[in-house]
């Protein structure tokens, strides 16, 4: 692989993708982690809220009992929830109820002592919204305390409900955030650990797609330099699998265009051999004879026509072939269309009898020719599907031995089929596949005056007629060509 092809590790599939999983991963690991704690913390600090509002309820509900039934001992159940909560509870009297909480319920703060002192002031408004008979919640940085508190006070309701005091609960967040912590540590960790497994599926991930893509890219570079037989070997039931067939079938096609494109270029090597070939024969006898006479060597007049026969024999000879060859160069072109109209092939084969009739009587050959319609209508151009036909009733009368038969026959079924067979020498089963290519002649003498176009033309105006042309032969008891066309669609 040459040094241009090479690419930058920063360039690679793999690592492009690598990096971005990895972003993508460690990105999304990051937000969820932040928002989770986000959500914890706050879910924390509400339940902490909610359980606080629930025991200051349930603390003045207790407290509203004990004044009530005038029992004592609700300081020393304080004292127990304060020691199993880590909170500060106070209780203080309403100085503007009717009958204020008696003293024996107070912690030794009241009213006043929360208005006049400086730390107590910032507890006035939950004390005083208790007063109204309302649940208040708080949370803020306190001096005292020298962190976040939480404060929540809740109404003491005395004789026909009236408000008489207030419980006021505090807690500090700083002990909740070291829970808080201590959660989030194990959350963080089990993080690290989900994301470190996410690193290992996305490196095997990113693996197994680069590869492929990494073995089709080498595959790719062998077909450019010419080694049309590289495989990717890629076995996959997936889009990469699909695209790795597909690179497989553009290999197998890639060589046999090879194949193809080498046989052609032979080919028309070979036709140029043959071209040449064939004309270099009427050439040099025409050359011959010209120099002949140029040098006055022949004198007699009966010798000098001689002459000029055999020369126009052979420019005769030259001009078949020339045209031959125009001929099959227009046939195979692909923009050459031939002009179709209805025809009979009932009347085009009664043309050619006659016309063969004459070649047939001078061996004796005797013309069947069997029709199952009386019209068997094709589309077609009526000049040139004579002349095809004419060249294989040609070579079968040619091929032919004396007092032999020429059966034609003509029947349609979903198609019109035409069957020439001969009862002459056969094809040899290894020129049968070679008898439709150009300038290709057998040994046997009767192909000595032929140009070897003949059936390579015929076969060409078969396949601009969008039809077919078979043959099948034995070795001494002949050969039969087997056509067949579209019948006309008036006609089907």
């Amino acid at each position: 692989m040459s040094k241009d092809n090479k690419v930058h590790i920063y360039n690679r599939l793999f690592f492009k993708l690598y990096l971005n999983y990895s972003v993508m991963l460690l990105v999304t690991a990051l937000l969820i982690c932040l928002i989770f704690m986000k959500l914890y913390g706050d879910m924390t600090m509400k339940n902490i809220k909610t359980q606080m509002e629930d025991r200051a309820n349930r603390l003045s509900t207790r407290a509203s009992e004990y004044i009530i039934s005038g029992k004592e001992g609700f300081l020393d159940e304080l004292s127990l929830i304060r020691e199993v909560n880590q909170w500060d509870i106070w209780t203080i009297s309403n100085p503007y109820a009717l009958n204020p909480m008696r003293v024996s319920m107070e912690t030794g703060d009241t009213y006043e002592n929360f208005t006049t002192q400086e730390e107590y002031k910032p507890y006035v408004e939950s004390i005083n919204k208790a007063f109204q008979g309302e649940n208040d919640q708080q949370e803020r940085d306190d001096k005292v305390y020298e962190q976040t508190i939480i404060t929540v006070s809740s109404p003491i309701r005395g004789v026909d409900g009236e408000v008489v005091g207030a419980i006021l609960i505090v807690s500090k967040v700083g002990d909740q955030n070291e829970l808080i912590k201590s959660s989030l540590y194990y959350i963080v960790l089990s993080s690290v650990v989900a994301l470190g497994i996410a690193f290992i599926i996305v490196i095997i991930f990113a693996t197994e797609l680069s590869l492929p893509i990494s073995r089709m890219r080498t595959t790719a570079l062998e077909l450019a330099s010419g080694n049309y037989k590289a495989k990717t070997g890629i076995k996959r039931d997936d889009e990469l699998g699909d695209l790795a067939k597909t690179v497989d079938i553009l290999s197998e096609k890639l060589l046999e265009n090879d194949i193809e494109r080498k046989k052609l270029d032979q080919m028309r090597l070979d036709f140029f051999a043959n071209v040449s070939h064939e004309l270099r024969t009427p050439i040099t006898v025409i050359r011959a004879y010209t120099e002949t006479l140029s040098d006055g060597v022949v004198q007699e007049e009966e010798k000098k026509q001689q002459y000029y026969s055999r020369m126009l024999s052979e420019c005769k000879s030259m001009e078949r072939l020339v045209g031959d060859l125009l001929l099959l160069s227009k046939m195979q072109n692909p923009d050459f269309a031939i002009e179709r109209e209805p025809v009979n092939l009932n009347q085009v084969f009664d043309d050619i009898i006659r016309g063969a009739s004459t070649i047939a009587d001078k061996k004796n050959i005797k013309i069947e020719v069997v029709k199952d319609s009386p019209v068997n209508m094709i589309l077609g151009d009526y000049d040139r599907l004579r002349q095809m036909f004419m060249v294989i009733m040609d070579n079968a009368i040619k091929f032919s031995e004396e007092n032999k038969s020429v059966h034609i026959k003509i029947e349609k079924t979903d198609k019109i089929i035409v069957s020439i067979k001969d009862e002459g020498a056969g094809i040899d089963p290894s020129d049968i596949n070679n008898i439709f290519e150009k300038f290709y002649k057998s040994n046997l003498r009767q192909n000595a005056s032929g140009t070897g176009l003949g059936l390579a033309i015929a076969k060409q105006i078969a396949l601009k007629h969008e039809g077919t042309i078979e043959v099948k032969s034995t070795l001494g008891e002949g050969s039969e060509f087997i056509f067949s066309f579209l019948p006309l669609e008036e006609d089907v």
